[in-house]
């Protein structure tokens, strides 16, 4: 007998939500604990909860998941109200396999369910990346996990997940103003699977030090990441940053009560610096 947790229920003046496919909804901006350990995760995890978040990700080879689940203990807010993520590793790839993923995730998060797994790499020397998508459908059927996840997976390795019959509800990959992936989003938008985007804010600082995107800022009134992040927000897809400072925190989550222009967000557009930082998951995985 199939069996479904609970409803989720987010109060309004948190970030509002997107519908997957699969019915659930997943917060437009969330919590990246990478690369946090278990110690600074249940830290930061209760401090992100308190201050109002409910999107929280992070994934095995974070080895960072019992700190995650402390956090969420710690923090007192309903299991219900909360969107929890994970990702496996290679080795998990297989119907069977990704069962046994399950188990170590949800024993060290103290979960009976997870919202959202995904498959962390595509892995696709291997040749298992579509079973181990068909193993987390397998979970969905059974009320274990809420919704399907794909990360770093490219149109071309999502297209055999499609063809095998299953489209995805997630797909999480690097993506900044200076790394926009507008084809890997198109691909997205054709199938209805929702972009999260790891990295948000651009790696090493320099994206957040742009005169353009300072200007932009200065506009607002808002910090350059707070632009950042509306950007991918206004554009319908999820961020997850990370922050432990409490500052930091609550001015990421509060980007929901501004708006870029058409012309601003075509601004940004134009910090596209090309593939060359993109990490390659056709040569990358674990």
């Amino acid at each position: 007998m199939r069996t479904h947790p609970p409803e989720q229920e987010f109060p309004m003046a948190l970030a509002p939500t997107v519908q997957l496919r699969s019915g659930a909804h997943l917060p437009l901006l969330g919590l990246g604990t990478w690369p946090l350990d278990d110690a600074g995760a249940a830290d930061t995890v209760e401090r992100a909860i308190g201050t109002g978040y409910r999107l929280i990700d992070t994934a095995e080879n974070y080895r960072n998941e019992k700190g995650v689940g402390e956090g969420i203990r710690r923090s007192g807010v309903p299991r219900e109200e909360l969107f929890v993520t994970t990702k496996f590793n290679r080795e998990y790839h297989g119907r069977d396999g990704v069962r046994r993923a399950f188990e170590a995730s949800s024993a060290l998060l103290g979960l009976d369910y997870i919202d959202l797994l995904l498959v962390h790499w595509p892995n696709p020397d291997q040749g298992r990346q579509v079973e181990a998508v068909q193993g987390i459908a397998a979970l969905l059927e059974e009320g274990l996990v809420r919704a399907v996840g794909t990360s770093n997976y490219k149109p071309a390795h999502l297209q055999q997940v499609i063809d095998a019959g299953i489209v995805p509800d997630v797909n999480q990959i690097q993506l900044d103003p200076q790394r926009p992936r507008i084809e890997e989003r198109a691909f997205h938008n054709e199938h209805g699977i929702v972009t999260e985007s790891w990295s948000p804010l651009g790696q090493g600082g320099g994206l957040l030090d742009e005169p353009g995107l300072v200007a932009i800022a200065e506009a607002h009134g808002r910090t350059p990441a707070q632009v950042v992040l509306r950007w991918h927000v206004q554009q319908g897809m999820v961020a997850i940053p990370k922050s432990s400072d409490p500052r930091r925190l609550a001015e990421n989550l509060d980007i929901f009560d501004f708006e870029l222009s058409g012309a601003e967000l075509a601004r940004l557009y134009t910090l596209d610096t090309g593939d060359a930082e993109i990490v390659d998951s056709d040569e990358f995985g674990h």
